[in-house]
């Protein structure tokens, strides 16, 4: 798909930087609450896979479609990308799950 010249740099520096910042600050949330640590594994991990599906995705629409099979190759990477983003959104509502379990008081 065309796009300007600096739209592609655009999009990745915009998204680098927006996944930059909430590592970072889930990073600094597993630090200072070390108690649900499997919420926060979870959520980077979703992280992880959304940059993957990312990646995939500017692949996609930054593909030479004047090449003879581009559009089975622009398909398959977006493809890729939405097996990726399915899998992220999967990590995503575990870890929503595992932050959101209550825990019972066993004072009595």
């Amino acid at each position: 798909m065309p796009l300007e010249q600096e739209v592609k740099g655009m999009l990745i520096v915009g998204v680098a930087i927006i996944m930059g910042i909430a590592v970072l600050i889930t990073l600094l949330l597993w630090l200072k609450n070390k108690n649900t640590s499997t919420g926060y594994a979870l959520m980077l991990l979703h992280f992880g896979l959304f940059s993957v599906a990312a990646y995939f995705f500017f692949k996609g629409i930054s593909f030479d479609y004047n090449h003879p099979m581009a559009s089975e190759e622009i398909s398959l990477q977006i493809g890729f990308a939405g097996v990726a983003w399915s899998l992220s959104m999967f990590c995503l509502i575990m870890g929503i799950f595992n932050f959101s379990k209550i825990k019972k008081n066993n004072a009595f």
